[in-house]
């Protein structure tokens, strides 16, 4: 492919990390898009001109086997066929629905949007609030390599809502915290940097999180479909069942989110460190080097829970998600181990027919 000029495509996020990947390329009939939309069987795509509905080629199909474009993909794509998916920047991902159950099958991979800046990860001051919870988002974040962004929304609740932003602090080391209210616009202009030119974000966080009101709220306009509060449990109802690109005015994007139920693993990076730095460095100074933090003499983390330095329910929360990523690593493992014996199972099978074959 002809080195083309492709500035309008530059509000999208388009960069030099997916220029440099049509080089390469030599169907001059292919144009790259972002992929803003993911149905059953089509894809919305924008070529920075239009939106349109796309499938994927039979080719591609047969290629990419279950790794299908995600929201927020690059692709090159003719008229209504996709064609190639461009290599990835970073992915959030996590673990498919029932990954977290012991009895569950295969370990399968979900990936939630691609090519992104930020991870905006929503909690309401209401029921929804859960320290527990935000740091397994933490985690999560910080597993797929990404930049998490904590937004508190619903403030208006709350006389003093400062507190609740205080216990975040607390347990999210040096993440950017934001308290914001769509009932009076109040925190909403904080978002803005995060949403510049070209800039795109995720929102991730539970159901009636107020995610896209407040994504109304920053556009100005309703874009998004939102529900009305619950008497009986105090929070917004289920209304996002789609993963959609929607294009700010601040510049940048945002990529809205169903509400997640279980927050499951799958990448299994360091997050766990960075989520809980205070734990590790402790634990530098535990006796032995293979200390579990549960009842080893001379742990030095256990001494900090005993002087109040340290709380039981973070330590416990801890503990939890390291065994938790220890097993998943193990099951991949297992995994690899087992379509390996497979293979040369395979092999072993088709030797026996050819000697016998042979035989005759």
């Amino acid at each position: 492919m002809k080195d083309n000029n492709f500035k309008h495509l530059s509000p999208l996020g388009w960069t030099s990390c997916f220029q440099s990947q049509l080089k390469n390329l030599d169907n001059n009939s292919l144009i790259p898009a972002r992929v803003t939309g993911v149905r059953r069987n089509s894809f919305f795509i924008n070529d920075g001109k239009e939106e349109r509905t796309t499938t994927l080629s039979g080719k591609l199909q047969y290629e990419c086997g279950s790794t299908y474009p995600v929201v927020g993909d690059w692709v090159m794509a003719r008229q209504t066929v996709i064609a190639r998916i461009l290599s990835r920047k970073n992915t959030l991902t996590r673990g498919a629905s029932g990954m977290r159950s012991r009895k569950s099958g295969e370990c399968r991979e979900q990936i939630i949007a691609a090519n992104l800046d930020s991870v905006f990860i929503v909690t309401g001051l209401d029921r929804d609030f859960n320290l527990r919870r935000i740091e397994r988002y933490l985690t999560l974040v910080y597993n797929c390599g990404l930049n998490p962004v904590i937004i508190l929304t619903k403030a208006d609740l709350h006389q003093a809502p400062e507190h609740f932003m205080n216990q975040v602090e607390t347990i999210a080391f040096g993440v950017p915290v934001h308290l914001v209210s769509a009932l009076d616009n109040s925190g909403l202009s904080d978002l803005t940097p995060y949403l510049g030119h070209g800039r795109t974000c995720v929102m991730v966080g539970s159901s009636g999180t107020g995610k896209s009101t407040l994504i109304n709220r920053l556009c100005g306009k309703t874009v998004q479909a939102t529900g009305e509060v619950s008497a009986h449990v105090g929070k917004g109802t289920h209304t996002t069942t789609s993963r959609d690109l929607i294009l700010m005015p601040q510049g940048g994007m945002i990529i809205d989110n169903p509400g997640i139920r279980e927050i499951s693993f799958w990448d299994i990076d360091q997050g766990v460190e960075f989520t809980f730095p205070e734990i590790e460095a402790l634990g530098g100074q535990c006796r032995f080097s293979d200390c579990t933090h549960t009842h080893e003499p001379g742990c030095r983390v256990l001494a900090a829970v005993q002087d109040e330095e340290l709380t039981e329910a973070r330590l416990e929360n801890y503990r939890k998600m390291k065994r938790e990523l220890e097993y998943i690593s193990s099951r991949k493992n297992k995994s690899a181990d087992r379509v390996e014996k497979e293979r040369w199972k395979q092999v072993s099978m088709r030797i026996k027919s050819i000697s016998s074959k042979k035989s005759f």
